[in-house]
């Protein structure tokens, strides 16, 4: 793991591990992180007495997060911690004056979106693009936030001709996906991945035959593991501002770039149906006094 691209991986995929984790072997992650002088000096026997661990514990968590051991792992986190945008996250607090909120907020997206594009799967994501270019049937599935992330998608899919079909009610999802077929996809957004109602409206529209195109922070999850292709984004979280919300950034960039590529593949009929569909609603705009 020697480009600076692998190293700035290090952190986003030990966090899309860690719903695997016990919550004691969570207590050692997150003591790892919070150690501010955490280097390749360290040794296995003090981290082991600042969790309140087995060295042997150590170790085992260490492989769990996909590690050759814990020299493997102290190395591959030290590293990360040195990158220039490690420093970007920096936790929210109740006495940040505005300027500093507004700082910490713009950094901690900054820090999704490198995040996030070093861990992005490309030849994931061309699968992606391929079955939305090809689908007959396209429906968004997703609650709460990531619905309206899905709308935000929808929309910009629309412009370009490209019929997508948004679904935030569970019957709804239930529904849809017990009519799609082998030529139909779905695009399934839970930042968890653990959404029950996105979870099973995915699978049965799985099991009827179409392709599942999962939008998550989470690699490992339930609806990751219901899916064909798995597009994740990462973000880490703050007591104030949660994960979800420097998530939402870098999903939506996801999106953006995925739109971007389907318009690619068929370019003269992209344009054609921007160019309709910004004349359809121009006259609804008063930028001309």
């Amino acid at each position: 793991m020697n480009s600076e691209s692998d190293l700035r991986a290090v952190g986003p995929r030990i966090r899309m591990m860690m719903p695997q984790l016990t919550p004691l072997e969570t207590k050692v992650v997150e003591t790892v992180f919070a150690l501010r002088d955490f280097s390749e000096e360290t040794a296995l026997k003090d981290l082991a007495d600042l969790s309140g661990v087995s060295e042997a514990m150590v170790v085992k968590i260490a492989k769990k997060l996909g590690f050759a051991g814990y020299r493997d792992f102290r190395q591959a986190v030290a590293h990360y911690n040195r990158l220039p945008t490690a420093e970007m996250h920096q936790e929210l607090s109740p006495e940040d004056t505005s300027r500093e909120i507004v700082e910490k907020v713009f950094r901690t997206s900054m820090h999704a979106l490198e995040e996030t594009l070093a861990i992005l799967d490309y030849a994931a994501f061309d699968r992606a693009a391929d079955l939305l270019v090809n689908g007959r049937q396209r429906d968004f599935y997703g609650l709460g936030g990531s619905a309206q992330i899905a709308r935000d998608a929808a929309h910009k899919f629309l412009r370009i001709g490209v019929r997508a079909s948004v679904h935030d009610d569970t019957h709804m999802m239930m529904m849809s996906a017990a009519l799609l077929g082998e030529q139909d996809v779905v695009v399934a957004f839970s930042h968890s991945g653990n959404s029950t109602s996105v979870i099973e409206a995915a699978q049965l529209a799985r099991r009827n035959g179409a392709r599942i195109i999962a939008i998550t922070n989470y690699g490992s999850s339930a609806l990751a593991k219901a899916s064909d292709i798995v597009l994740c984004s990462t973000a880490q979280g703050s007591p104030l501002m949660g994960e979800n919300a420097a998530a939402r950034i870098a999903q939506l960039n996801i999106l953006d770039a995925l739109f971007v590529v389907v318009a690619q593949r068929d370019y003269a009929s992209a344009e054609r149906n921007l160019d309709r569909t910004m004349s359809a609603v121009a006259s609804k705009r008063k930028d001309k006094f």
